[in-house]
């Protein structure tokens, strides 16, 4: 299929690009961008006053299959994704059974293939069952096709046990993605402790509780020469400890979520258990130094960490609820609304940030636009205000935090290996040979 895309502001940080110019893609590939291109295409798309960029890599998702299907499937994901601009994604390793061998890898891929459509990638347990006592076969997760290790959901207590998994990631080039909970400190916490807490009557879950293990995780990496990422970011100590490991040379890097510098612990004194989120949202001292982190570059991804739970698990008392908010079909708009309207990013460093940092993290060769490379873009409105609402979702779970938001920046087109995969007018994914 040949699409010829016209008049859209492009946005590609990888080659400085912020030009008004022209796309053409050829079957599964884009093959010029320059200025009044002029050929027959099978489909015309006028892009004025429209943005064109790299398809959001989101490196933290939930997508739950195997083994919680009710939640989330391979197929409702990714459905998902392509509403919310996202062309490729990681998928955590915390399914039933965890992806914890080349047998349960093999497994996912195969529902993968025939279920996906947009990339998803495979992250592998750093330990059997997510338990924290004994390693995964680490080679073999990368041979069978994981590209990067995580007990997400659950941090390694065994600080022996983490150093072992740095030093052979590190030899077989696998990314280490750490969940930060020192669960000693964060106790069964459900929401932040201070205010909130004490307000609400519930059990806190303070910072330290993260920091700690921020901190450790760090230096284990420092002492295996390896590099580290470390999920969702939520408060300020974990930003200093990140800025100054960065100082000194740590190959370390680090994502935050969208709730996380657009909402703080006030947002949950109604009990709202969208709200309930792991970290728990903190407090507006932390939002302001996340949001200075991405600034500045300390932080280097935005992830939605979307975590789909059915209606009962999430319609019950706040200190039984599971924790969690869907994000795929809302990043985008809220790092927009939060981020660059707000004047806190650019254009160009909220790409960097969704696009081409996390694919540079993850060694994979997307989030660029450039001739001969793979058509995987977005068009988007960047003023187009519109309401989060349950109806409108495409995963499968409905467990919003922003529901009822009014939001600016529409994802329009979301193009997949040179297919239209979602179109804001349908409203529905479109399947094209």
């Amino acid at each position: 299929m040949k699409i010829l895309i016209k008049n859209g502001l492009i946005i590609d940080p990888a080659t400085n690009l912020e030009q008004v110019l022209d796309i053409f893609i050829e079957d599964t590939k884009i093959l010029k961008i320059s200025k009044n291109i002029d050929r027959p295409a099978d489909l015309l798309i006028d892009a004025k006053d429209k943005i064109i960029m790299p398809g959001i890599i989101d490196m933290h998702v939930h997508l739950r299959e195997p083994g919680r299907e009710d939640k989330e499937t391979i197929l409702t994901g990714t459905l998902a994704a392509s509403r919310g601009g996202v062309t490729g994604l990681l998928a955590m390793p915390n399914t039933t059974p965890p992806i914890d061998s080349a047998k349960n890898i093999k497994l996912l891929s195969g529902i993968i293939k025939k279920s996906a459509i947009v990339d998803v990638y495979i992250a592998g347990t750093i330990t059997l069952g997510r338990m924290g006592k004994n390693l995964s076969d680490i080679k073999a997760l990368r041979k069978a096709g994981a590209i990067a290790i995580s007990d997400d959901g659950s941090s390694v207590d065994d600080a022996k046990l983490m150093l072992k998994a740095l030093i052979q990631s590190k030899k077989e080039k696998m990314l280490v993605i750490s969940h930060c909970e020192d669960r000693s400190l964060s106790k069964n916490g459900v929401v932040n402790l201070g205010f909130t807490s004490t307000r609400l009557g519930l059990r806190g879950v303070s910072n330290e509780s993260e920091y700690r293990r921020v901190e450790r995780d760090i230096k284990l990496a420092e002492k295996a020469a390896s590099s580290i990422h470390i999920a969702h970011v939520s408060c300020r100590e974990s930003v200093d400890i990140i800025r100054k490991a960065k100082k000194r040379g740590v190959k370390v890097t680090a994502e935050t979520a969208p709730h996380y510098f657009s909402l703080s612990e006030e947002d949950v004194l109604d009990y709202n258990t969208n709200m309930k989120v792991n970290p728990p949202l903190r407090s507006k001292d932390d939002v302001i130094a996340i949001k200075e982190a991405l600034k500045d570059g300390t932080i280097d991804v935005i992830a939605s960490d979307h975590a789909p739970h059915t209606e009962n698990e999430k319609d019950i008392e706040f200190e039984f609820a599971e924790t969690g908010t869907i994000g795929l079909e809302t990043e985008l708009a809220v790092s927009i609304t939060e981020l660059v309207l707000s004047g806190i990013l650019n254009w160009s460093e909220l790409v960097k940030k969704i696009s081409y940092n996390p694919a540079r993290i993850l060694g994979i060769d997307k989030g660029r636009l450039k001739p001969g490379h793979s058509a995987d873009l977005i068009i988007v409105s960047p003023y187009k205000e519109w309401v989060v609402r349950k109806e409108d979702f495409l995963s499968k779970s409905k467990n919003s935090a922003f529901l009822g938001r009014s939001l600016k920046g529409a994802v329009e087109y979301t193009i997949y290996n040179g297919k239209i995969v979602y179109s804001i007018e349908k409203h529905k994914t479109l399947f094209q040979g």
